[in-house]
């Protein structure tokens, strides 16, 4: 008999994670000799632990097509760690309580690095319990920092954006630089891994455009040499534009814009670096500034998604299914680069536990040697990502975008 699947949404949401969510959806009911019903997790993988569940068979082959230009999580995210029984904790007890309790047999997980990690133990735990559940991780992240795949699913939309959004900001910075604003800051997404930061480059394409300085995580923040760098923009070109990494720290290490405040993985909360670049420059150099944080602007807009982004992000979802209904578990789909001119792309898959909890950073030949931009290197990866366009339906003006009924499963456990 056929078995019921699980899939949950897990972290921050991107423009394009809906898609991989309708490639699951989709691909499981192909497969109905092997898998049921396929049961989403409100909220992510508290859904699961308080047995609050989604019955995606009674969405409309309509609605669920609809995700695929649907930005946002369709069913709900968290950013929530598991407790391990070894912290004294019984929560992965408790998910194969629930699992046992709706016969769900397939677990699909999509997130990034601390997802894959939860995948990994998920899939480990239900078999020292003795449950039979194949695991597979459905990656997704806007940082593009998981390893062994070609790039992360939702990186490219956002790339896409940031890169507009600055191509856009420096014509106007520069129409109106001779008499009011010489410096605009743009602060991007990126703890430790600058990958948004160098899509930010990709805006420009000829020397004096925008963005004339980058500032990495990868590269310790040098004052001295960055004042210097805007000083000769401005003398040269009549203004500078600046792209920067919430992640961006000092020689000391430290987050320049860390707040003291943890999430629920233990990462510090970063935020406000724009500013503080911005408002130095000005103290500093005497120049009338502006500065922009992109924030969840960067990974919702859907409007701008990136057609191979939203290809890839589907793709993934669809693999998922067809490795477990294979057999394959504990492993996660790859996005393997088969060329770059033409671009061409295939599925792959790796182990969990080459995946789980390794951040993958900017190589340092994709900076240019002074620190301060991208080279050629770095370019010609990232413009295949952002290539294509994948307009949502627009009514009134406005995007159209599809909200799920989302009715919720009967329970069949006692509350946790």
């Amino acid at each position: 008999m056929p078995r019921n699947a699980f899939y949950a949404q897990s972290g921050g949401v991107t423009a394009v994670i809906n898609a991989s969510a309708a490639g699951v959806i989709e691909t499981a009911r192909r497969h109905k000799s092997k898998i049921g019903k396929v049961y989403a997790g409100r909220n992510g993988i508290l859904g699961a632990l308080e047995e609050d569940l989604i019955d995606t068979s009674r969405e409309s082959a309509a609605a669920i097509r609809a995700l695929k230009h649907t930005p946002g999580g369709a069913f709900g995210s968290c950013r929530y760690k598991l407790k391990g029984v070894e912290k004294g904790g019984h929560e992965y007890e408790r998910l194969v309580e629930v699992f046992k309790a709706h016969d769900i047999g397939y677990f699909f997980y999509n997130g990034g690095n601390d997802s894959a990690d939860t995948c990994l133990k998920v899939s480990r735990i239900a078999a020292e319990l003795g449950y039979p559940l194949v695991a597979v991780h459905v990656p997704k992240t806007i940082d593009n920092d998981l390893p062994i795949t070609d790039c992360s699913p939702g990186f490219g939309s956002v790339a896409k954006y940031v890169a507009t959004s600055m191509r856009e900001a420096g014509l106007d910075v520069e129409s109106m630089a001779r008499t009011s604003t010489k410096v605009f800051v743009l602060e991007v997404m990126g703890r430790h891994a600058g990958w948004i930061t160098a899509a930010v480059g990709l805006a420009r394409d000829k020397p004096g455009q925008a963005p004339h300085l980058l500032l990495f995580p990868e590269i310790p923040f040098d004052e001295s040499a960055f004042l210097a760098k805007v000083a000769d923009c401005v003398k040269r070109f009549g203004y500078c534009t600046v792209g920067v990494s919430e992640g961006l720290h000092g020689p000391d290490g430290k987050f320049l814009s860390e707040s003291g405040l943890k999430d629920a993985f233990g990462h510090s909360q970063l935020g406000g670096v724009a500013p503080m670049i911005a408002n130095l420059v000005q103290a500093k150099l005497g120049y009338k500034q502006h500065w922009a944080v992109a924030d969840y602007l960067q990974r919702s807009a859907r409007h701008i998604a990136s057609k191979t982004d939203l290809e890839q992000s589907y793709a993934v979802g669809k693999a998922a299914v067809e490795l477990a209904v294979s057999g394959l578990s504990g492993v996660m789909p790859t996005i393997v680069r088969v060329s770059s001119r033409p671009y061409r792309w295939m599925i792959g898959h790796a182990k969990l536990e080459d995946v789980a909890n390794v951040e993958r950073k900017m190589p340092r030949d994709f900076i240019t040697p002074d620190g301060f931009h991208i080279t050629a290197k770095c370019r010609n990866y990232l413009l295949p990502l952002i290539a294509g366009e994948a307009f949502p339906p627009f009514v009134d003006g406005l995007p159209d975008y599809v909200r799920l009924k989302n009715p919720a499963v009967r329970k069949k456990t006692k509350a946790a």
